[in-house]
């Protein structure tokens, strides 16, 4: 049939965005045209976000606003996570799972000629393919999934029923997607999947084998490792450590805990204990001088206390992490905690507590950051900033530090000077 214009936007982790740019790169190759807006196209793909209550409801609230004189499919996790809310509230033309890849063509293709599209059977055992054309946006970052689905059982997480158990690309794979998208001009790779740290336990190769592999390639990148839990980290953590030694990797290291109270990680089905979290955080900072850590925390979990919660705010205190993200519980479909209804904790005081992590968060990450003020060393350009003729950069440990120049610096590596801290980044002028 004749190419159309078709709008594509994605929500959501990185895994998503990957995801996206695939769905992108299908529908161009495939002859559409990609649009800019959604007023400019004949019909859009949404590529959803669900893991989240909040995030559910604010993109339901966007679909439900959509125009009704424009074709509409959803795709990604909202569809496999709460299919029945979606076609109780939601106007749509077509449904497609997570990670349709090259299936979006037929879908679109579907739709277009009129007919009303639902794909949202399981794909558990589906790998999506790596060397799928892309569009990126222009960015010098390639975002790598190096597996999908999880080893986990995470009684609140509902990601499980989008993504499935563990698939994991080879080495190989790995190896010549980022050569190709070095020879195409990234400089900065982000490895990305629902937990890194299990990545190679379906082929008997781990996380620390991928990276020594990578870092053999010749080159001047970087790269980013995503986040990674406490227990399968433990699996590998002396292998990893090592690893980490190559300076192309960012000494940065996303470990969430969750929660400081040994119960409530059992509550949550989370494999490891608060002192196991602690034993992997002094192993990377005792390795390296300085390491960004983030970390995530969820408040007001059916059964936590406030004894629990002080917890929590103490283990936050004592490790000082670069980065907390603060989630407060909401209840995710068909997942053990939304069971837990005899435990659930006033909303009001699932917010309290929220608002006093938060507020314990930012002033440890204003603390920590004002520790590199007047520190010099490169950066890697990779990021347009706020402000008109802004540009951010990632250090060695991954701090973003803003600067002020004219020129398009994508992909640069420039000498900085870091004059001012603030709780989420650093702000700097090029050394001449």
């Amino acid at each position: 049939m004749e190419n159309m214009r078709v709008f594509v936007k994605s929500y959501g982790c990185s895994t998503n965005q990957a995801d996206g740019e695939a769905l992108a790169g299908c529908l161009a190759k495939a002859g559409h045209e990609l649009a800019s807006t959604v007023t400019s196209a004949d019909v859009a793909v949404y590529n959803t976000c669900a893991v989240k209550g909040p995030t559910e409801n604010r993109i339901i609230e966007l679909l439900k606003r959509f125009p009704r004189s424009k074709k509409l499919i959803i795709a990604g996790c909202l569809p496999s996570i709460d299919f029945e809310r979606l076609c109780a509230e939601v106007r749509f033309d077509g449904v497609v799972g997570p990670a349709a890849g090259m299936r979006i063509v037929d879908v679109v293709d579907r739709v277009l000629k009129g007919e009303k599209v639902i794909e949202v059977g399981p794909t558990h055992s589906e790998l999506p393919e790596l060397g799928l054309p892309r569009c990126s946006s222009g960015s010098v970052v390639s975002i790598v999934p190096i597996s999908y689905g999880c080893l986990g059982s995470c009684a609140y997480c509902c990601v499980v029923f989008a993504r499935g158990h563990l698939r994991s690309h080879s080495v190989e794979e790995i190896i010549q997607r980022v050569k190709g998208d070095l020879g195409a001009g990234f400089r900065e790779f982000w490895l990305t999947s629902q937990d890194v740290a299990c990545y190679g336990r379906d082929r008997q190769t781990n996380l620390a084998n991928l990276l020594k592999a990578l870092c053999v390639i010749d080159g001047d990148f970087r790269i980013r490792v995503g986040m990674m839990t406490p227990d399968m980290t433990m699996n590998i953590l002396e292998d990893l450590l090592s690893a980490f030694e190559d300076d192309r990797i960012f000494k940065f290291v996303h470990l969430p805990v969750q929660s400081g109270d040994d119960e409530v990680l059992r509550l949550m089905r989370r494999h490891y204990s608060v002192s196991g979290f602690r034993s992997v955080v002094d192993a990377f900072r005792a390795r390296f001088h300085e390491v960004t850590l983030a970390t995530d925390v969820i408040c007001g979990f059916p059964g936590e206390n406030e004894a629990d919660f002080n917890r929590t705010l103490l283990l936050i205190e004592g490790v000082k992490p670069d980065i907390t993200n603060v989630s407060k519980f909401f209840a995710r479909p068909k997942t053990p905690a939304a069971a837990m209804t005899n435990r659930f904790i006033p909303l009001s005081e699932v917010k309290r507590r929220s608002v006093s992590a938060s507020a314990l968060a930012k002033r440890i990450a204003f603390e920590k950051n004002q520790k590199w003020k007047d520190w010099s060393g490169t950066i890697l350009v990779d990021e347009v900033g706020k402000v008109p003729g802004s540009w951010v950069g990632r250090n060695y440990a991954y701090k973003p530090i803003t600067i002020k120049e004219g020129d398009n610096l994508f992909g640069k590596s420039l000498r900085v000077h870091v004059e001012e801290a603030f709780p989420t980044y650093l702000a700097g002028r090029v050394i001449r």
